[in-house]
């Protein structure tokens, strides 16, 4: 169940940034580069966020457990 709810949280928050990163674009193409700046900034750490939770995910639900932590 962990994977899942991993993996879960890692898409929801790229469906956010992919419409951060559109709200931004939305701000630049409108001469509004203030808006597109902080939109992109904002895109980019969910990104980041995502991108943690999906290897973070991976990494503990489906890697190879090692003998260390027995």
């Amino acid at each position: 169940m962990k994977r899942y709810a991993g993996l879960f949280i890692g898409t929801f928050y790229l469906l956010i940034a992919f419409g951060a990163f559109r709200n931004g674009l939305r701000g630049f193409s409108m001469d509004h580069t203030d808006l597109g700046v902080w939109w992109s900034v904002i895109g980019a750490l969910l990104g980041i966020a995502a991108l943690g939770a999906l290897i973070g995910t991976w990494i503990h639900a489906w890697a190879p457990a090692s003998d260390e932590h027995h």
